[in-house]
């Protein structure tokens, strides 16, 4: 390949990873860029996970074998079985060596040798191909992982060009994923509260937005709780505001457990002492079954005075839910009436049959409605 087709392929790469909007795109582009400019017919992408003493594997494109699956949940191989990953890339660094990439072949190793005949020329041969390049990704002065590119049996083997374009092709990849962890990062501290590790009100209104939309397309159930928890302000002004946010801290966390009760749910803190639980799929009897369970282990709760709870869920008799607000008018509806009757359990908005207080309090018109605060969801 040609000086100027080499430039215009990593041009290519860092181009595709840049327009990645998710870490899973962002894998996917830089084994298919890398792939394409090393005239590889396959490549996989892998991160070392020190902690578990394995290389696991994050995304498998090209001509893929049959065991190997583009986005492999549990594709994993024990680093003894890579020792270059430990020795070679370590070692030869101390020493003041790069991290330089290098060729194997079905016979053995090859340009840019790492030393080892090991797992890899036995992959290649159970799997058709001929000969791969194996090129170190470092991130922040540390072996992050690696990029692997391989050619099909009878196609010619990488020269050592090829192994010094993949080192350089490695650089790009690592520099693509240093701003996509940078961009997750920002993205997660956006939807995510401080104090409680949860969701945040942000989260919450992008998802509850989006299962309103897949309720009036497809028909999902979406469920929403919200809870208050009682007795902050009281903790606050004879404990101390550290004592308040430790029960914010210690609630947030029988929510998220609770929370788990309920498959794909989403726990949030609104701001305050108001938190939520949004659920798309299960049917609203779960959801009420783990608000159940909140409200006990909430009552349990030191020096809290509990929660008040209420659900509202477009499986139960609340007429048509056209958006996000109304969903929230109905549960903090809900919630609101745990509150004045001082419940325990929560309330469910539609349960009471016609003429349902909860319903009739929520879709009251404003200039009447007796509702205890003005919302800031989303305007329809």
């Amino acid at each position: 390949m040609g000086e100027d087709k080499r430039l215009a392929a990593v041009v290519a790469l860092a181009q595709g990873m840049a327009a990645a909007h998710t870490p899973r795109e962002c894998w996917q582009a830089a084994a298919l860029g890398a792939c394409h400019a090393l005239d590889g017919n396959f490549a996989a992408l892998s991160v070392w996970e020190r902690e578990l003493g394995r290389l696991r594997v994050l995304v498998n494109v090209g001509d893929r074998a049959a065991d190997e699956e583009e986005f492999p949940e549990a594709e994993t191989y024990p680093v003894h079985q890579f020792p270059e990953i430990t020795e070679f890339l370590h070692e030869r660094w101390a020493g003041g060596g790069g991290p330089n990439a290098w060729v194997e072949t079905v016979g053995g190793a090859a340009e840019g040798s790492a030393g080892y005949l090991h797992q890899r020329v036995s992959a290649l041969r159970r799997r058709g191909r001929g000969c791969c390049v194996v090129a170190p990704v470092v991130l922040h002065g540390r072996a992050w992982g690696e990029l692997y590119v391989a050619r099909a049996a009878g196609a010619p083997v990488f020269a050592r060009a090829d192994s010094d374009f993949a080192t350089v092709l490695a650089a790009v990849v690592a520099a693509g994923i240093a701003q996509t962890e940078r961009l997750e990062e920002a993205r997660r501290l956006a939807f995510t509260d401080a104090l409680t590790g949860l969701a945040n009100r942000r989260a919450v209104d992008v998802c509850l937005e989006e299962a309103v939309e897949r309720h009036r397309a497809e028909g999902a159930v979406v469920s929403l709780v919200v809870c208050d928890l009682n007795g902050l302000k009281r903790v606050n002004d004879t404990l101390g505001h550290a004592v308040g946010d430790r029960l914010l801290e210690r609630f947030g966390s029988v929510l998220s457990l609770c929370g788990a009760m309920v498959p794909g749910a989403l726990v949030a803190r609104l701001g305050g002492d108001e938190f939520c639980l949004v659920a798309v799929g299960p049917s609203a009897d779960d959801v009420v079954k783990a608000a159940d369970e909140l409200c006990r282990r909430a009552g349990e709760l030191e020096p809290g005075e509990g929660v008040a709870c209420g659900v509202a869920s477009t499986a139960e008799a609340i007429g048509e839910v056209r958006d996000a607000r109304r969903l929230f008018r109905l549960a903090d509806a809900a919630q609101y009436r745990a509150k004045a009757l001082r419940l325990d359990r929560p309330v469910v908005a539609g349960r009471e049959g016609p003429g349902d207080p909860v319903v009739r309090l929520a879709d009251e018109p404003p200039p009447s409605r007796a509702e205890r605060r003005r919302f800031r969801g989303r305007r329809p």
